[in-house]
């Protein structure tokens, strides 16, 4: 088996970038949900609530984070800076300290976007946001801004069985992009990624523990190239009627992962991956 996509999201919900080769930290690949955008209320938001944030681009230079959107100029942020102003913000039920990024940011979100009040802030390095131990095995780890977990791991072979029972039901078949992935494997089997306790990279001293199948929400619905939501229930609908994780209700897709061994190590596309079963 074969890693055939990197992935990160440098800024939460907004366009990810594709690499191909990315270090491995304890909080996911560098810089995957670095940046979040935030309300009036500091609370996070995501496509979840405004599908067009999957047409503000985004690049990573040696010194900048770049946001593009086709109504305006670029938007640049200094990557070495840590001197910002320090607010709460709250993702679900977390709250952790972030840095605000000011002013600028502010109204170059809120005008794209199309809504008063977001800013854009960063995770401080010297903060901390603790996974949920629920499904850990005696294990700790942490995230940045993701939704709960550091990595998403996904199959080939499982959305290719999406993809499958979507067209058996005369429906588009959709990207791997809809579900946001950090790392992509070529497994062939449908849904095998479920039975997989860890996986580790063939001669590149690195280790991830999958711990918690990704319950999916609306965010699979958006296209993920012009925010549009083509089929107001699609994927989602089939997805859950296909009980991807046997035992539990909703829709399933891909697995939340931790790093166990490797900090500082890379991955790269091509990297042969060993896995072992729970």
């Amino acid at each position: 088996m074969q890693v055939t996509e990197l992935n990160i999201y440098p800024v939460k919900s907004l366009r990810g970038v594709g690499l191909s080769a990315a270090r491995l930290t304890p909080r996911g690949l560098a810089y995957d949900r670095h940046w979040m955008v935030v309300d009036k209320a500091h609370r996070f938001v995501t496509q979840r609530e405004i599908p067009p944030m999957a047409r503000v681009a985004v690049r990573l230079t040696d010194d900048a984070l770049i946001l593009e959107h086709p109504d305006t100029v670029p938007l640049a942020i200094e990557l070495d800076r840590s001197d910002q102003p320090r607010l709460m913000v709250t993702i679900f039920r977390d709250r952790c300290e972030a840095l605000d990024e000011g002013g600028e940011a502010a109204e170059w979100l809120s005008t794209v976007l199309g809504q008063q009040g977001l800013r854009l802030v960063r995770f401080p390095d010297d903060a901390r946001r603790d996974v949920e131990p629920d499904w850990l095995q005696g294990e700790q780890a942490q995230t940045a801004f993701p939704d709960g977990y550091p990595f998403l791991v996904t199959a080939e072979g499982s959305l290719a069985a999406l993809n499958e029972r979507l067209a058996d039901k005369g429906l588009d078949t959709v990207p791997m992009d809809r579900f946001r992935p950090n790392i992509v494997l070529d497994s062939s089997a449908a849904f095998t990624e479920r039975e997989w306790d860890e996986l580790a990279g063939d001669n590149h001293g690195w280790r991830i523990g999958l711990r918690k199948p990704c319950k999916r929400c609306k965010v699979i619905t958006v296209d993920q190239r012009n925010g549009d939501r083509p089929a107001l229930k699609e994927p989602l609908k089939t997805l859950a009627e296909m009980a991807t994780q046997p035992g539990m209700k909703g829709a399933f897709f891909g697995q939340n992962a931790i790093l166990l061994a490797g900090d500082g190590r890379t991955v790269r596309v091509g990297d042969p991956v060993t896995a072992s079963p729970r």
